[in-house]
């Protein structure tokens, strides 16, 4: 089958890698795709949703996949499935489940999921009261998208009360803080697992543990992810089972029942405390980077997933996941994320070692090409993906992967997968 897969970062480029070693798959198109996917298939420069659909219908494209939460959020989907066109991601009634936080919190307590303590507000006074109420710290949340920045956990009062000050005001994050959610803090630790739905059914991928902060050791600003490991030792059967029966199922009942089935990936940010799972957030898509470390892990055709979970399905799908481990890193340019950066000519030196080349892949985001030379573009510029039969081994190759890249300017943390090796 065709396929077009929509978005242009390391997520859609891994998804890419994947299908192409699917004996299913005949062409990918991306729209629009990066500097590197033109490699892996065909770059499509359309935005409007319409125009995208008729060259989908035009080019007998059998299935897209949409990766990036905002064209979800915006309804891309609806689009498709008006043109009757077979597409894999969530409608936007359900995509309101990541972009509206406050949706989502309201959602969980409707449908007695279990999730922190919190109050939705677009008035400053009464998010100070119930800042007041709290102990520390405390965490401040943007109501709608801000591409995994919009959460400010703040370790005294005051810069709780300053953060949501900022927010409403629409200094931090424009019209996407002017409401917010003020919630309680939850001491554990943090996963995130994936469920791929069709409105009924679902598959749970294996648990992953993203490295939101910039810096080794979990310092300084939080970024859209500087690493991944799965599966994370963190989780067992029945931990898996709890999930299961006390999220995801009632969660695709509530949404269906208020007439939003969903259909694509469940992302759930989960906060593990004292061995039980409380949702801190849900998104409606795969997360960048973990989808880099899942993809390679699932040994059965990946179009089969996708496109049984696009026409409900996935009751007749047998999934293999592989037992190995994959880690990955992320590389990101010179001001990431505090500003853009000029390009920079990236340089991947060929590994003389056979295990790493076997066991090793580059997938690229923040690039783009000129003359046949791949630029880093700012950002998060590409992820070094490791695979080993254990989470070292695959740490150990994805960091030597690192050592062949060069861009002026690069950086990468140094102890992603330090939780499970401690």
């Amino acid at each position: 089958m065709d396929i077009l897969i929509i978005g242009s970062g390391g997520r859609e480029y891994s998804i890419a890698l994947a299908l192409k070693k699917d004996k299913n798959v005949g062409k990918l198109y991306f729209a629009p795709g990066n500097g590197a996917t033109d490699d892996l298939g065909e770059n499509i420069s359309i935005t409007d949703f319409e125009e995208l659909a008729t060259f989908v219908k035009n080019s007998s494209i059998d299935l897209t996949i949409v990766g990036p939460e905002s064209p979800l959020v915006d309804g891309v989907v609806d689009v498709f499935k008006s043109h009757g066109l077979t597409v894999f991601g969530t409608s936007r009634g359900a995509a309101q489940l990541e972009g509206s936080k406050i949706f989502m919190k309201n959602f969980l307590a409707r449908h007695n999921i279990p999730t922190a303590a919190y109050i939705q507000t677009n008035d400053l006074q009464k998010a100070s009261d119930f800042i007041d109420t709290l102990s520390l710290p405390v965490v401040v949340k943007a109501d709608g998208l801000c591409a995994g920045k919009g959460v400010i956990i703040a370790m005294s009062k005051e810069e709780a009360k300053e953060a949501a000050k900022d927010m409403l005001s629409g200094e931090s994050f424009g019209e996407a803080g002017t409401s917010i959610v003020v919630e309680e803090f939850l001491d554990g630790y943090e996963l995130s697992l994936f469920a791929v739905c069709d409105g009924k059914d679902y598959k749970v991928l294996p648990a992953a543990q993203d490295h939101k902060r910039l810096l080794d050791n979990d310092m300084g600003p939080n970024t859209g992810g500087m690493g991944a490991y799965a599966p994370t030792p963190l989780i067992n059967e029945e931990l898996y089972k709890k999930v299961e029966e006390r999220v995801i199922k009632p969660t695709l009942k509530g949404m269906d029942s208020e007439g939003n089935p969903f259909e694509g990936v469940l992302f759930i940010g989960l906060m593990i405390v004292k061995g039980e799972p409380i949702v801190l957030e849900y998104n409606v898509r795969f997360g960048d980077p973990e989808c880099e470390i899942l993809m390679p892990l699932i040994e059965s055709n990946v179009s089969e997933l996708f496109y049984k979970a696009a026409t409900c399905d996935l009751k007749n799908l047998d999934i293999k996941i592989s037992d190995k481990y994959a880690v990955c890193v992320v590389m990101a340019s010179e001001n990431y994320p505090y500003s853009n950066s000029k390009p920079a000519e990236i340089i991947v030196n060929e590994s003389q070692d056979a295990v790493i080349r076997e066991n090793t892949h580059i997938s690229y985001a923040g690039v783009s090409k000129e003359d046949g030379k791949l630029f880093a573009t700012g950002g998060r510029v590409l992820l070094c993906v490791g695979i080993g039969d254990s989470i070292k081994e695959a740490r150990d190759r994805a960091y030597e992967r690192c050592g062949d890249v060069h861009f002026a300017g690069k950086k990468f943390r140094s102890d992603i997968a330090y939780q499970a090796l401690k």
